[in-house]
């Protein structure tokens, strides 16, 4: 397998979806670039968003199953593909990879054969932490093992660290809405599209482009 690349879009959300609810498990998909028809599957995955998707019943396979669907349509339409999953338990020193993680993450692959499966080191995440706090894994004879850490990339961790130490400052995580929101009111936005918004201002002016 080959490098893999985090964008700030993908590690704040995924780090506001653990602060927005500490207390429990949460988890949900990541997306990458869709290649254009006709060339070769990049040798860098981009993982360049996230979609939250639970906070209560994880392994409810129904909705799961429905998440998933509904995910993969948007995507498509949206030029994205499922290139993985993400994880965080609800114990500060769980570092256990739950058979969820592994069995929808290996869903994911045998569409996408590149999907990661990220987790959330809870004992290392806090508003700003020195170093990454997560673990990508990659898929090797079908077990889920640590990617070398060489290989992963950040588009931006200084700026990513930052973002997200303001906006978990200013409780931006309230803002956030997974799929398990959405199915209590439909009229919420589970894509995050003015989060989204938000976040690339900020990363705009970091960058010193706005």
């Amino acid at each position: 397998m080959g490098e893999v690349e985090i964008s700030p879009r993908a590690y704040i959300k995924m780090c506001l979806h653990a602060a927005r609810y500490p207390y429990a498990a949460v988890n949900g998909l990541l997306l990458a670039q869709r290649p254009q028809k006709g060339t070769e599957q990049p040798e860098c995955l981009c993982v360049t968003d996230c979609i939250p998707l639970f906070h209560t019943n994880l392994s409810l396979t129904v909705m799961l199953e429905v998440a998933l669907n509904q995910v993969d349509i948007w995507s498509s339409e949206s030029d994205l593909l499922l290139a993985g999953y993400y994880q965080a338990n609800s114990g500060i020193d769980d570092k256990s990879l739950p058979l969820l993680a592994q069995k929808t993450a290996g869903h994911i692959a045998e569409v996408y054969d590149a999907a990661v499966l990220i987790m959330l080191d809870n004992h290392k995440f806090t508003t700003n932490p020195r170093v990454p706090p997560i673990t990508v894994l990659e898929q090797k004879d079908r077990e889920w093992v640590p990617k070398d850490k060489n290989l992963v990339m950040w588009t931006d961790w200084e700026t990513s660290r930052h973002i997200c130490q303001s906006l978990l400052e200013a409780k931006a995580y309230s803002q956030l809405v997974d799929f398990d929101a959405h199915l209590d009111d439909i009229r919420e936005d589970w894509t995050n599209q003015q989060l989204n918004t938000e976040i690339a201002q900020l990363v705009s002016v970091a960058n010193g482009s706005a």
